[in-house]
């Protein structure tokens, strides 16, 4: 029993949901400001997240689990490894898929409305790779329904708070996953699919990436504009996502690629990072 948990955790890549997930809890605590916001809902919160990324993921290794076959670096993962087989990625796909309605109906009709669109946003990177070089963007796009899913979740409204979070970890991710795509882009010329490196290649492709983390700090500090009682505290934590961004992409070239596992790494700390040095810009308010 633990080691199927442990092989569908595995199949989902549960420890990456550090990425969104800080994110929709900023929402969520920004909100917070003008709606009290109860313990139970925070859990409603999280459990939309993980059921939703869950949902998401496990689609992605569905229907690409002919190529990855292909691909040496991916060819150890469940399907391809046969440690799952197709019903069974089915059924999980179809499992958290409901969950994650019945966790954003929870949430109130909003949430319960929207839950749909986000389901085919987040389902639709899947795909895309397929039909556009712009793949990394709707990976962006994706993810960037956490901040303002938390920030409807928790009963905020009007306001450019989730719009300046929804902009930073779209181009955080499209940014970081621009740099992940460029040691498959053999595998992606040999198999059809498209990406950034495919479409700009290697060199222009990081550059792309470099100006979406540029953006990602533009978001974040102009959030202290909108929010002012944020202060000093949290733009010393906007500081250090920016340094770890910097960090990040230092470590690939167009000529040295062998670090990007170890770059991609890195982000797991941004969104942590960010969330807390939030909570702790709040708490010092």
């Amino acid at each position: 029993m633990l080691k199927r948990l442990s092989t569908y955790a595995s199949f989902v890549r549960i420890g990456h949901s550090v990425f969104a997930l800080p994110f929709a809890l900023t929402g969520a605590l920004l909100a917070s400001r003008h709606v009290p916001l109860t313990v139970g809902r925070v859990a409603w919160i999280i459990g939309a997240m993980v059921t939703a990324r869950s949902a998401a993921m496990g689609f992605n290794r569905l229907v690409d689990a002919g190529f990855d076959a292909t691909n040496p670096r991916t060819a150890n993962r469940e399907l391809p490894a046969g440690r799952m087989t197709r019903h069974e990625a089915i059924l999980f796909v179809t499992v958290f898929s409901v969950a994650f309605v019945v966790s954003a109906w929870a949430l109130g009709p909003i949430c319960f409305a929207l839950s749909p669109v986000a389901l085919a946003i987040v389902f639709w990177y899947s795909l895309a790779k397929r039909f556009t070089w712009s793949t990394q963007a709707f990976l962006g796009l994706a993810m960037a329904v956490a901040p303002v899913g938390g920030w409807l979740a928790a009963g905020g409204r009007g306001g450019w708070e989730p719009w300046l979070l929804a902009l930073a970890i779209g181009t955080w991710v499209g940014g970081f996953d621009v740099l992940y795509a460029c040691q498959d882009l053999e595998c992606d010329i040999a198999h059809g699919l498209k990406s950034v490196p495919q479409r700009f290649g290697v060199e222009r492709a990081l550059t792309i990436s470099r100006v979406a983390h540029v953006i990602t700090i533009l978001c974040l500090a102009s959030l202290s504009l909108v929010v002012p009682a944020l202060g000093v505290v949290y733009l010393l934590g906007v500081g250090s996502v920016a340094l770890l961004l910097a960090f990040e992409q230092a470590l690939v070239s167009a000529r040295d690629l062998s670090r990007v596992k170890m770059a991609f790494d890195l982000n797991g700390y941004v969104g942590i990072l960010y969330f807390l040095m939030t909570v702790a810009a709040m708490y010092v308010h």
